[in-house]
């Protein structure tokens, strides 16, 4: 079991890196920006259009320290716009902007052809047993996250 869960890791790994290459790559042959401009996006949608900066930057796939820069370009790009709170002057919320909203929508189609891409040699079935068993790793994740490392450590 243990070498299976190395190797299992590993290529989890390499494939990760490649497949968001190959999204990466769609997205800019298409004269889209990058994957991570898409995701802070659609992560404001789900949230209804506006969301706390510290609660954004843990739903998406950007590593906190580059969170900051990435605003910045997505606002001066007019994709989105910053509300300081009244209540609490370090804090702030990220708003969705309309312009932001389509970009979102016109970048959809070719992230997912990519993802249909890179996801092709599997049969809807093998996709299902993958949804699974990631989607128990990351539940275990996020429970250890709820209850710290020292709780993760003791498993």
């Amino acid at each position: 079991m243990a070498e299976a869960v190395l190797k299992a890791w590993s290529a989890f790994l390499g494939t990760h890196a490649r497949a968001l290459r190959r999204v990466e790559a769609r997205l800019k042959a298409a004269g889209m920006p990058p994957l991570e401009w898409y995701d802070v996006l659609l992560e404001l949608e789900r949230a209804g259009g506006r969301l706390r900066i510290g609660d954004l930057a843990e739903r998406v796939v950007v590593a906190p320290y580059n969170m900051t820069r990435l605003l910045d370009r997505l606002e001066a790009d007019g994709l989105l716009g910053r509300e300081r709170l009244a209540t609490d002057r370090r804090g702030a919320f990220a708003v969705l902007t309309a312009k932001g909203g389509r970009l979102r929508k016109e970048m959809w189609p070719v992230y997912e052809a990519a993802i249909r891409d890179v996801f092709a040699p599997l049969t809807a079935s093998e996709a299902q047993t993958l949804e699974r068993g990631l989607d128990r790793v990351a539940a275990r994740l996020r429970a250890a996250d709820r209850d710290g490392p020292e709780a993760a450590a003791a498993d």
